[in-house]
């Protein structure tokens, strides 16, 4: 059963916040303070655009071939792998490989003065990986594949879930961690356990194609015909000067040209 936590109707409420708390001006020291409730918002929201394959897609990741998203793995299949070699053999396995691929196609000079300052390439994002246990030798295993980044599930970071304020990011699940984000988040009926007094947010739209509402026949069937707007427009002079502060002015000066004129 899929956790509340990633129903898609959340979408609707949250991305030009996502969004915003990602693109904020940074402070003195290159961050800037943001409430808590702010930040679980955020974090809650992009875990929502991490389980809607077309917004995957969209950011760019290779997922055609990959069975489901949200992409979900038993605890066995990552706690046998002990070493990069068999983290490879893993993501051919789960069809994820591709996504790595991409990156290693991405890789490129970096432009500017950056490259002499111990940042010379850049390339794209690849897979997220959240797991739960700590005594796991996931990260050693997976560390060295480019774009491959890990995390643990009670530590999730909104700048690896939506990086750069892009939502969207292709992360591979453990069973243990994904079950765990109820507990984390809570739901729609019931608060979290671990967050005190946190709910998530409440989805104001169900349908958020709202082009498509408008112009369906149940609403345009009871809507009023678009009426025509006629322009008027002040045709006599007098009437003009009246709403004109310089009317009087121009007046005296074309009765002054005109005296002139017949001199």
């Amino acid at each position: 059963m899929v956790p509340l936590v990633l129903d898609k109707v959340l979408l609707v409420i949250c991305v030009e916040k996502v969004v915003c708390l990602l693109l904020l001006e940074s402070g003195e020291n290159g961050t800037k303070k943001i409430s808590k409730g702010q930040r679980r918002f955020a974090t809650v929201s992009a875990l929502a655009a991490s389980s809607v394959p077309a917004l995957v897609l969209a950011r760019g990741h290779r997922i055609e071939n990959v069975n489901e998203i949200p992409l979900v793995v038993s605890n066995t299949d990552l706690d046998h792998i002990a070493k990069t070699k068999d983290a490879v053999e893993f993501l051919h396995k789960i069809n994820a490989y591709e996504d790595i691929e991409k990156v290693k196609l991405s890789r490129k000079l970096r432009a500017g003065n950056g490259k002499s300052r111990n940042r010379r390439y850049i390339q794209r994002r690849g897979p997220l990986i959240v797991y739960l246990n700590e005594n796991t030798r996931v990260p050693q295993a997976f560390r060295n594949i480019p774009g491959i980044e890990l995390c643990n599930v009670n530590r999730l970071n909104l700048l690896q879930l939506a990086p750069g304020g892009h939502l969207g990011r292709f992360v591979i699940w453990a069973e243990d961690a994904f079950k765990s984000l109820e507990n984390i988040f809570g739901s729609l009926s019931s608060p979290s356990t671990l967050k005190q007094g946190f709910v998530i947010p409440r989805a104001k739209m169900t349908n958020a194609d709202l082009s498509r509402i408008i112009n369906s026949d149940e609403v345009q069937s009871v809507l009023r015909p678009k009426e025509k707007q006629f322009r008027t427009t002040l045709k006599k002079k007098k009437s003009f000067e009246k709403f004109w502060c310089y009317g009087e002015i121009e007046s005296i000066c074309i009765d002054s040209k005109k005296k002139n004129n017949s001199c």
